[in-house]
Protein backbone atom coordinates (compact mmCIF):
# COMPACT_ATOMS: atom_id res chain seq x y z
CA UNK A 1 0.00 0.00 0.00
CA UNK A 2 1.17 3.48 -0.88
CA UNK A 3 1.61 6.36 1.66
CA UNK A 4 0.39 8.85 1.00
CA UNK A 5 1.71 12.18 1.68
CA UNK A 6 -0.18 15.11 2.81
CA UNK A 7 0.67 18.82 3.80
CA UNK A 8 0.31 19.80 7.44
CA UNK A 9 -3.59 20.87 8.13
CA UNK A 10 -2.52 24.22 8.66
CA UNK A 11 -0.96 25.18 5.50
CA UNK A 12 -4.22 23.26 3.46
CA UNK A 13 -6.00 25.98 1.64
CA UNK A 14 -8.92 24.20 0.35
CA UNK A 15 -12.38 24.21 2.15
CA UNK A 16 -12.58 20.52 2.00
CA UNK A 17 -10.01 17.26 1.49
CA UNK A 18 -11.14 13.84 0.57
CA UNK A 19 -11.33 10.52 2.75
CA UNK A 20 -8.19 9.45 3.14
CA UNK A 21 -6.79 13.31 3.96
CA UNK A 22 -9.24 13.35 6.52
CA UNK A 23 -8.65 10.49 8.12
CA UNK A 24 -4.95 11.36 7.94
CA UNK A 25 -5.40 14.29 10.06
CA UNK A 26 -7.82 12.74 12.29
CA UNK A 27 -5.62 9.69 12.86
CA UNK A 28 -8.56 7.51 11.78
CA UNK A 29 -8.91 4.71 9.02
CA UNK A 30 -10.79 5.68 5.99
CA UNK A 31 -13.24 3.18 6.41
CA UNK A 32 -13.64 4.69 9.51
CA UNK A 33 -14.91 8.11 8.41
CA UNK A 34 -17.08 6.58 5.51
CA UNK A 35 -18.96 4.66 8.35
CA UNK A 36 -19.69 8.00 9.85
CA UNK A 37 -20.70 9.12 6.97
CA UNK A 38 -23.03 6.40 6.27
CA UNK A 39 -24.47 5.75 8.97
CA UNK A 40 -24.64 9.77 10.40
CA UNK A 41 -23.76 8.66 13.83
CA UNK A 42 -19.40 9.95 13.77
CA UNK A 43 -17.64 13.23 15.50
CA UNK A 44 -18.12 15.35 11.64
CA UNK A 45 -20.47 14.68 8.98
CA UNK A 46 -18.88 15.28 5.42
CA UNK A 47 -20.50 16.88 2.36
CA UNK A 48 -21.17 14.77 -0.61
CA UNK A 49 -19.97 16.17 -4.09
CA UNK A 50 -20.95 14.67 -6.83
CA UNK A 51 -21.48 10.68 -4.68
CA UNK A 52 -17.93 11.82 -3.30
CA UNK A 53 -17.21 12.50 0.41
CA UNK A 54 -15.76 15.91 1.17
CA UNK A 55 -14.87 16.38 5.07
CA UNK A 56 -14.44 20.08 5.80
CA UNK A 57 -10.70 21.68 7.24
CA UNK A 58 -12.55 23.83 9.22
CA UNK A 59 -14.47 20.98 11.10
CA UNK A 60 -11.13 18.90 11.43
CA UNK A 61 -9.46 21.73 13.37
CA UNK A 62 -12.27 21.81 15.20
CA UNK A 63 -12.47 18.67 16.07
CA UNK A 64 -8.89 18.26 16.97
CA UNK A 65 -8.83 21.61 19.54
CA UNK A 66 -12.03 20.60 21.14
CA UNK A 67 -13.86 23.53 19.90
Amino acid sequence: MKSAQFPPLNQVDRPTVPTDAAAHYLNRRPQTLRAWACLENGALRPIRINGRLAWSVPGIKALLTGC
